[in-house]
């Protein structure tokens, strides 16, 4: 048996994104394959239908605390763990000063085969375990400050705590080869040290028919009956998502047919200039704003909309896409996703491509054949996708990484 310490921000249902959600169904197929497995969260929260690893809370936090508010990784200032504050936990900093304390001690009395540690949030721990344990690090990477931080530069802390990661880690699991590039061109880490693993649908949604139930979104299904299209986007609303684009996208595309009804699911930093943008194009009354959603009213955005759209400037990989075309959407990608490497029956183009996109757009919603087509076969191409293949590949890593260190 393989005993993994597992190093992890967030799970379901404390999760403010895909993050959480794909630790959960990697740690569920790697446990089916016989990895004993502690997950060490920064809080403490009960997590059903977990039974299958040992979750451990490294504080007492509230789920809420981990981020000392909404997390903006541009407001993350404070300089190193050292200086974090040891007596008022206020920051993101401070809950991962807590964070490798815990593991610090904790490995004292445990002895895992190997670390994996996921995205940046937990690498400073995962550099203690290895510097001072020796242990076999794995650097999970879902997404990059690079990605964050849509067009700009980011933020310095975060790159320095990345890069410290990524040296330190024996071997590192990129979740596109997108991802990879950006860690090798910006890091300079060797190629022959990323191997690619393309995350999967979450398990809940395999071998499984969603009932939908109209009550949900009673006006989405009155405009839907008077002939409007609806198109869909789901994620938080941050400079990495293109949201702006997308809503400039959407105002030349009603322009040309005003039956469009565009969904806005999500919340963050941007909501307050997504909202005064789609009034100053004249699109309000076409541009929904749902706030953050979860569980069966997300599932009910997939089942009414027609058309889903990831416009994000830099997507690692982008989960929600197979969400969306698991309830029957047809998908237009931006090029910048990792999704888009796997997935061939949607439709493309390069994020800052406004009329391209609002071009594709009118095509799928003038063309119930293309439609259904893109409809089809993207379900042919996102099934041949598995955790249990993503489990496959960690454990041969595992294995690995756990052999040369022996």
């Amino acid at each position: 048996m393989m005993k993994i310490l597992m190093l992890g921000w967030e799970l379901p249902p404390h999760n403010s994104g895909g993050l959480g959600v794909a630790c959960l169904n990697m740690a569920r197929a790697l446990a089916k394959y016989g990895a004993d497995i502690d997950f060490v969260v920064p809080y403490s929260a009960k997590h059903p239908n977990t039974s299958f690893m040992h979750i451990i809370a490294a504080t007492h936090l509230d789920p809420i605390a981990r981020y000392g508010g909404a997390y903006e990784s541009t407001k993350i200032l404070e300089q190193l763990i050292p200086t974090a504050n040891k007596t008022q936990y206020v920051s993101i900093r401070d809950v991962q000063h807590l964070y490798c304390d815990f593991i610090q001690e904790f490995l004292k009395e445990h002895h895992p085969d190997v670390v994996h540690a996921h995205d940046w949030l937990t690498f400073e721990a995962g550099v203690i375990a290895k510097k001072q344990f020796a242990l076999p690090l794995i650097a999970h990477v879902h997404a990059t400050e690079f990605d964050r931080a849509g067009a700009h530069s980011g933020n310095p802390l975060i790159h320095e705590v990345e890069q410290e990661g990524l040296i330190a880690a024996d071997r590192i699991i990129a979740v596109s080869e997108a991802t990879k590039r950006i860690i090798h061109e910006n890091y300079h880490i060797p190629l022959n040290k990323i191997e690619v693993v393309y995350n999967s649908l979450d398990e809940s949604y395999n071998n499984s028919i969603y009932r939908f139930e109209d009550a949900t979104y009673s006006y989405l299904e009155q405009m839907k009956a008077a002939g409007y299209t609806i198109v869909s986007t789901v994620g938080r609303f941050t400079i990495q998502k293109g949201l702006h684009n997308l809503l400039h996208a959407a105002a030349l595309a009603i322009h040309q047919n005003p039956k469009l009804l565009f969904i806005l699911a999500g919340d963050g930093e941007e909501r307050n200039e997504l909202i005064k943008l789609s009034a100053e194009l004249g699109i309000s009354k076409n541009v929904i704003f749902t706030g953050f959603i979860r569980g069966k009213r997300l599932r009910d955005i997939y089942s009414l909309s027609d058309i889903f759209v990831m416009s994000s400037v830099s997507e690692p990989f982008g989960l929600t896409a197979l969400e969306a075309a698991h309830h029957g959407d047809a998908l237009i990608l931006t090029k910048q996703s990792g999704v888009s490497e796997i997935i061939w029956s949607a439709m493309k183009y390069d994020y800052w491509d406004e009329r391209k996109l609002a071009d594709e757009i009118l095509s799928i919603a003038d063309n119930q054949a293309l439609r259904e087509t893109l409809q089809t076969n993207v379900k042919q191409e996102y099934c041949k996708i598995s955790w249990d293949q993503v489990a496959k590949k960690c454990m041969k890593i595992y294995n690995n990484v756990k052999h040369k260190r022996n």
